[in-house]
């Protein structure tokens, strides 16, 4: 049997005059390889969350609020950036905002024990010691190694 080599425009016409049959055409033909996928876009907000735990963690909280704040408009229904941007404005003593993202944080997740921790942390250097407790007993059935801590930080009163 004799190979037949055909250029690309040969091999069309060969295709719709129908002369070929499909087997021939498929032992001769390549298949395109696929493309490559496109990169992966990056969340903007968990890129903002990432740099807000990085600053966190080398305990600059001055620079992680921004990155915090960045990952909440991006994402407003983002609890764990609302918990972080309530911590970070805790340790930069901005209290009141702090208690409105934590609030935040709790709309979104109820039942988000670091959350409500936190919040009860922020209650006891706003010397509202009442609020604080009132949230240890829900955190008690919630998380108890967290409801300790916030149990020590209510007793040491800061």
């Amino acid at each position: 049997m004799r190979k037949m080599v055909l250029g690309s425009a040969a091999l069309v016409a060969v295709i719709l005059a129908g002369s070929l049959p499909a087997t021939v055409l498929a032992v001769g033909s390549e298949s395109p390889k696929p493309a490559a996928p496109a990169p992966a876009r990056q969340d903007p907000a968990e890129a903002a969350y990432r740099t807000g735990l990085q600053a966190k963690e080398a305990k600059r909280f001055a620079d992680a609020v921004p990155a915090f704040q960045q990952a909440v408009r991006q994402r407003p229904n983002y609890p764990e950036a609302w918990n972080e941007l309530g911590y970070a404005l805790r340790q930069t003593g901005r209290y009141q905002e702090a208690l409105k993202a934590y609030d935040e944080a709790l709309k979104l997740r109820p039942n988000f024990p670091e959350a409500m921790e936190y919040l009860g942390e922020a209650y006891v250097k706003l010397g509202r010691l009442d609020d604080a407790r009132a949230l240890l007993e829900r955190l008690q059935r919630l998380d108890p190694a967290r409801a300790q801590e916030l149990d020590e930080a209510i007793k040491a009163g800061k």
